[in-house]
């Protein structure tokens, strides 16, 4: 099982920012703060929750994400980890990762009793190295920050740092961005979140654009920014493992690598969302209405039960998003039908436009594809949802936790060997080293697990492909 706690708390809210957050302003010190004391005993409450129904559940990652969870003080996160091991079981070397703002490690000493607290893998919210972009993006920090962060963090001792940076903003040139992921390798991070910039409704930064204030980088070169960063990190020895995501062999993401195969996962704080044995809800995006619901013991219980077309659907979008791409048998196991046969026109059309790679029973988008992985997953969504509209076929077993070895005997896998052939590279393969960088609180896709994540790229149409009729 993965966890994740949501510290709502910031200092300024960042001008892109729709998730849900409570700035405490600048200077305010969250130690004497009574929302931040309130929290704190919720969350308490919230764990004897939870550990009197999930007691003893293996515990392989915590992620504290926000709002900023570096507002907490070190012995606070200690807390929370004792009251984690007390109700749940911590594997050995569970991956314990902690959102930072840079001005919040100020001090080396902070980093250091954070990694007596338990953590072992900080991600640092750098977002760029320009000043300009920082105060247009809100960030309450400055670049010298960020290197000073990042040098804090490896000096106390952290083996395990992930930087988050954006891309595709308003005023950002190919150049500048090509030049900030240079300067953040010479940190020597062991991860990095790439994220192009979502403009999210009704927040300062998409009015600004909306207003003509600010002007988003040409289609064209947000394709470039993509396509350039991610082969110049692979040239440094980054590893592409997720369409955002990049990690040094054996530092990829445990806990969004956990979320991108399935696994259970309980939601701790004021919006977070839990799916654990098919069931999933999410706490209120309101903090008084989470602590009513807390003291109450009415956590979870509005809850959707995950239905057999919402498990294959997630399939296909979690799996797609990794570079390790859909294993086909998956979708036999959970369907009972063919991926390639129920597919094949789409599948035909991908492949022949270079979006596509088929290896040995596994599917993955290329660079390219993931350029448009939206429009891919959205005509691929349309035509499952189509074949699956009279049921599963016999023998499904939707709720299948698909294993990671490949099998054979589908004729879809069989077309899929049959195309390999043309291919001279193998899938990448995500890395299963301990002590592992989220997104990075990815967290998981939004839309169908509704969990907390990043804001991503506004995908362009590739108008070459002619998508298929379902």
């Amino acid at each position: 099982m993965l966890v994740y706690i949501h510290v709502p708390f910031c200092s300024t809210r960042c001008r892109y920012c729709a998730f849900y957050s409570s700035p405490l302003g600048r200077g305010v010190d969250p130690v004497s703060s009574p929302a931040v004391r309130d929290y704190v005993d919720t969350l308490f409450m919230e764990l004897a929750h939870w550990g009197d129904r999930l007691g003893g559940s293996p515990v392989q990652t915590v992620f504290f994400g926000g709002g900023t969870p570096s507002l907490l003080p070190p012995r606070v996160i200690a807390l929370v980890m004792e009251r984690l091991g007390r109700y749940f079981t911590l594997v050995p070397k569970a991956e314990v990762t902690l959102e930072a703002n840079p001005e919040s490690l100020r001090g080396g000493h902070r980093v250091a009793q954070y990694l007596e607290a338990g953590v072992n893998r900080l991600s640092i919210g750098i977002q760029s190295l320009d000043e300009g972009m920082l105060r247009m993006l809100g960030r309450p920090h400055k670049a010298q920050d960020s290197l000073h962060a990042a040098f804090l963090a490896r000096e106390a001792g952290c083996a395990n740092i992930n930087v988050d940076l954006m891309w595709g903003l308003p005023g950002q040139s190919v150049r500048q961005w090509l030049q900030t992921l240079k300067d953040v390798m010479r940190m020597s991070p062991d991860h990095i979140s790439a994220y192009g910039l979502t403009l999210e409704p009704g927040t300062p930064l998409e009015l600004d654009v909306e207003e003509g204030h600010l002007m988003l980088p040409p289609e064209r070169d947000q394709n470039i920014m993509f396509m350039e960063g991610a082969a110049l990190l692979e040239q440094h020895g980054y590893l592409h493992y997720e369409i955002s995501n990049f990690a040094r062999m054996g530092f990829q993401c445990r806990h969004n690598l956990g979320y991108w195969e399935g696994e259970d996962y309980l939601g701790l704080g004021p919006s977070a969302t839990s799916t654990i044995g098919g069931r999933r809800w999410t706490n209120p995006a309101s903090q008084k209405a989470w602590d009513v619901r807390t003291r109450e013991g009415s956590l979870g219980q509005d809850v959707e039960e995950l239905t057999p077309q919402t498990r294959v659907l997630e399939l296909l979008m979690l799996r797609l998003r990794t570079t390790r791409g859909l294993r086909v048998k998956a979708y036999r196991e959970m369907t009972g039908r063919d991926f390639v046969r129920d597919h094949q026109r789409l599948v035909q059309a991908l492949h022949e436009n270079g979006l596509i790679r088929i290896r040995n029973g596994y599917l993955r988008l290329t660079r390219s594809g993931m350029l448009v992985s939206n429009s891919i997953l959205s005509n691929l969504f349309a035509r499952t949802r189509e074949v699956l509209r009279h049921g599963l076929a016999p023998g499904a077993r939707p709720d299948a936790v698909p294993s990671a070895g490949v099998g054979s005997g589908s004729l879809g896998e069989a077309l899929l060997a049959e195309n390999s052939a043309a291919q001279t590279s193998p899938v990448p393969q995500p890395g299963q080293g301990e002590g592992q960088g989220p997104v990075e609180n990815v967290m998981a896709p939004a839309g169908v697990l509704g969990h907390k994540r990043k804001p991503a790229r506004k995908e362009p149409e590739i108008r070459a492909v002619q998508w298929p009729r379902a």
